[in-house]
């Protein structure tokens, strides 16, 4: 008798996991199923990598096949020049937007640009979004620290960005990006200022910092000619996952400058294509599971509640995300060229 009610036993135990992993499966099938009904042209202008943009891609070609995606790669200070040139003809290039700076949403929201979308995944972010639908987060930047133990050892650099704008031994061997061209560099502009002051940035002009873009900065690293940086967490991170290399990242004691980048359409009559069919359901892909599975694929941590995984080598998104260093995307927004101009006075014109 008892063998055969464990046998019984057994038996369900298999039916009720095939059951689960059937509908597992068929759960994951439905999101990854094509979507045959989307079709025409949308632009996107976006300030992604470009290899991450091949990726993505790819994943939107299985997902859309009937749709055509066009990409416009660019940083977000050149991406602003287009969009205010191009606003003078009262018609945009691009019929979504995918900047790293937030505060430039506010501007284009203010400014009437910008079309509202209530989508079916807002609820599943763990960041602040427009509850009006403007603009959502779509990917997290992380400004990090980052040095090369093949030069120098941890104990000798700066585990904070405080230390880092007055550690002597680093003086004429460090390099930080550009706020005139990078959304992120501006974002970490405002946020040190907030924290520390303009006195932050005039003690790191007496560390003799080289302003440059972030491939020759970790060029710079790796042959020894700069000892530390201030870089986005994601160029680290692909450097160890495609070429092995040694890089090591210091996450800020003082807190990682953390940037959601959002996406956003233009409304309809601004816009390049006029497909906001299309437009919709790109940006609700984009904030999907699966959209986001292509955002941690380019090394940039995902905006979604309990997240599946970080991106390679790199720290929890929830441990990112709670020592992170505050950042006033308003008053970045409404102090952008004062902000600049500060930069300009203390670190470009002092050298």
């Amino acid at each position: 008798m008892k063998r055969k009610i464990l046998g019984f036993l057994v038996v369900l135990l298999a039916v009720l996991l095939l059951t689960a992993c059937g509908q597992k499966k068929a759960t994951s099938d439905s999101s990854e199923k094509a979507d045959t009904e989307i079709t025409g042209k949308i632009v996107i202008y976006t300030s992604m990598y470009e290899d991450i943009i091949d990726n993505v891609k790819e994943k939107l070609k299985k997902k859309f096949p009937n749709l055509e995606v066009e990409f416009f790669q660019g940083g977000t200070g050149t991406l602003q020049s287009k969009i205010a040139a191009e606003m003078q003809s009262n018609k945009l290039g691009a019929d979504i937007l995918m900047v790293a700076e937030t505060s430039y949403a506010l501007e284009l929201k203010e400014k009437g640009i910008l079309h509202p979308y209530i989508s079916k995944n807002a609820e599943n972010i763990a960041l602040d979004y427009d509850k009006e639908g403007y603009w959502y987060p779509v990917r997290i930047s992380n400004m990090i620290l980052a040095y090369n133990p093949e030069k120098i050892s941890k104990d000798k650099v700066a585990q904070s960005f405080e230390e880092f704008a007055g550690k002597p031994e680093l003086s004429g061997k460090i390099s930080i990006p550009d706020p005139l061209k990078s959304g992120t560099a501006l974002a970490s502009v405002s946020a040190l200022n907030e924290k520390y002051g303009e006195k932050y940035f005039q003690t790191l002009a007496g560390q003799k910092p080289t302003v440059e873009s972030g491939s020759v900065a970790v060029t710079k690293l790796e042959t020894g000619e700069a000892l530390q940086i201030m870089i986005l967490e994601e160029s680290i991170l692909k450097k160890r996952e495609e070429e092995k290399s040694v890089l090591e990242i210091i996450y800020p004691s003082d807190g990682v400058i953390s940037t959601p980048s959002p996406i956003m359409s233009i409304k309809e009559e601004l816009s390049a294509s006029k497909n906001m069919k299309a437009v919709e359901a790109v940006t609700d892909w984009f904030l999907s599971p699966e959209g986001q599975q292509a955002i941690v694929a380019g090394w940039m941590h995902s905006v979604l509640k309990n997240p599946e995984k970080a991106p390679y080598d790199a720290i929890p998104t929830s441990e990112v995300l709670k020592s992170a260093m505050p950042i006033n995307w308003e008053s970045t927004y409404k102090n952008r060229e004062s902000l600049r101009l500060m930069f300009e006075k203390n670190i470009l014109k002092s050298k």
